[in-house]
């Protein structure tokens, strides 16, 4: 099974204002790559605090970096008519749907699904469903908030999920999963 695990992260609570995605690649059941952007965000050069103590990325780290419509051609090609996982999906999706708005640029014809979602179905009774706690349950290393290696991890915990239910396509992800696969 195929799919494209994402995260970002962002400089302030504002959803359009993306400092750095991450995207993971699996293809035949496999990571094959994985890849990060620094984003100049819209609101340059103001950061939140808070958000910079989650993520650790300063305005000095993204001041040389391009903004999001510099980046989409880049990035539009990884997510067009693809599968993407999110762990909190409605966070992903909404910074994704909420910065091609800001940017007036075009949704991508794309999927989605959520981890966290179908983790809670999949691993019942767990305290917490965070990346965090499920990643230390299941051995999964990662540095976490920063978007490449959360997507990696996303990934990981995804790719087990399947193996676990016996998922083979998309079509039978909702029934196995327990979550359903949305549109973009």
């Amino acid at each position: 099974m195929d799919f494209i695990a994402i995260d970002f992260e962002t400089a302030t609570p504002q959803r359009d204002s993306p400092c750095e995605i991450g995207l993971t690649v699996v293809r035949d059941r496999q990571i094959v790559e994985t890849r990060s952007w620094l984003i100049k965000p819209l609101y340059y050069p103001h950061f939140n605090h808070f958000n910079v103590a989650v993520h650790g990325i300063q305005p000095s780290d993204v001041k040389d970096q391009p903004d999001f419509r510099e980046l989409w051609p880049v990035l539009k090609p990884y997510l067009e008519g693809q599968l993407l996982i999110a762990h909190n999906a409605s966070f992903d999706m909404s910074v994704l749907r909420k910065t091609l708005a800001t940017y007036q640029l075009p949704l991508p014809e794309a999927r989605y699904s959520c981890s966290l979602k179908f983790s809670k179905i999949i691993w019942k009774g767990m305290s917490k469903y965070d990346l965090k706690t499920l990643c230390n349950l299941h051995r999964i290393d990662f540095q976490h908030h920063r978007a490449a290696s959360d997507a990696q991890a996303c990934a990981a915990l995804s790719l087990r999920a399947i193996e676990l239910t016996g998922t083979t396509s998309e079509a039978d992800f909702d029934a196995r999963m327990g979550s359903k696969i949305s549109r973009v």
